[in-house]
């Protein structure tokens, strides 16, 4: 029978060393193994060139390199690249690159399928099959990153955990893949320039808070009232609008970081004023910022985009109130890349 082999990316630096120590060889190669399977990105031992042929043979002994592959690249009319990621069980996430004329964005998924049961997302109607793990994640940010040089010609400048699955779900895991990201002997990107998006974990929000995290934090809210809430979003049930509220609060006076909403408006569903001026009520308790995002169908129609009348009586009752509001015009939606959609045809 044969043995399954460890993946050598779930070891830390310090196990990798203690492994190298046992063999009889030297810590330092540890190191050296360490450098390639984070930093320089290796996908197989025979990259490690650095490294004895006899010494790269007994890694292969030992250890597989679990790297994903990106099966299927689709590239939208508005240069947004979405990429359907194979993983080593043969699962597929998506993730996507989206370019402006100042920065490209890396949108990461942490879970295939979803632990929630927004009924106006694609991917929460595949349901969780599981969580990725730290380099499944990493691995889709090296690969945007690698895109990000080929195709605008820099290298990726800001990430978002708006993909596939809810990160609070996969707490442990997205903040391991995080910190690689974050790491000089990982990518060495600014941990401003990570966002996570939930739609709304009370207690792992503390947890966040009570752990220091230096990322953004985004909320799919959608609505500040609980009724309509927990029609659209049925964990709302679960997690009441009171409890979100309290885990922000708490958030904001550990981090005093501001946060940001992310809001579509319906039609039918939250676009009255009545809808509007509970949510002004809401982002009043600690300073924030609300993203009004275009509605993506998921092709069954229950769910609407909004007359422009209503997203414009929000702008101005938001504005009136001094709340910051960008209404984000959605990229990617003619290769199904764009909020909501993903995994809706692969």
């Amino acid at each position: 029978m044969e043995v399954k082999k460890k993946d050598i990316r779930a070891l830390t630096k310090e196990q990798l060393r203690d492994f190298f120590v046992e063999q009889g060889d030297k810590a330092f190669r540890g190191n050296q193994v360490y450098e390639w399977l984070w930093n320089k990105g290796a996908h197989t031992f025979e990259d490690m060139t650095n490294i004895a042929k006899d010494t790269r043979a007994m890694l292969h002994e030992n250890f597989v390199i679990n790297h994903v592959k990106v099966d299927q690249m689709q590239r939208s009319s508005d240069g947004t690249i979405k990429n359907a990621v194979r993983l080593h069980d043969s699962l597929v996430v998506e993730s996507v690159l989206i370019p402006t004329a100042t920065r490209t964005t890396a949108c990461v998924s942490s879970q295939v399928g979803c632990s929630l049961d927004c009924r106006f997302c694609a991917t929460a109607r595949l349901k969780r099959m599981r969580n990725l793990n730290p380099d499944e994640i990493f691995d889709q940010v090296v690969a945007i990153d690698n895109e990000s040089k080929l195709y605008f010609d820099r290298p990726l400048s800001n990430i978002v955990f708006m993909g596939m699955g809810e990160p609070l779900m996969n707490y442990n895991n997205v903040l391991k893949a995080i910190d690689k990201i974050t790491s000089p002997e990982g990518l060495g990107m600014s941990p401003r320039r990570i966002t996570v998006s939930t739609s709304g974990v009370p207690k792992m929000i503390k947890k966040m808070a009570d752990d220091e995290v230096k990322f953004k934090l985004a909320v799919s809210l959608h609505s500040a009232i609980d009724e309509v809430r927990t029609s659209i979003m049925p964990f709302n049930a679960t997690f009441p609008l009171k409890d979100l509220r309290e885990a922000l609060e708490y958030w904001y006076a550990k981090t005093k970081n501001r946060i940001t909403y992310e809001y579509v408006v319906w039609e039918g569903i939250n676009d009255t004023r009545k809808d509007a001026e509970a949510l002004v009520q809401f982002c009043k308790f600690a300073p924030s910022k609300v993203n009004l995002i275009e509605y993506n169908p998921i092709d069954d129609g229950e769910f609407q985009q909004a007359n422009p009348k209503a997203i414009d009586m929000y702008v101005s009752l938001l504005e009136a109130n001094h709340i910051t509001v960008t209404v984000r015009r959605s990229r990617g939606k003619d290769i199904d890349a764009a909020c909501g959609q993903l995994a809706n045809k692969s």
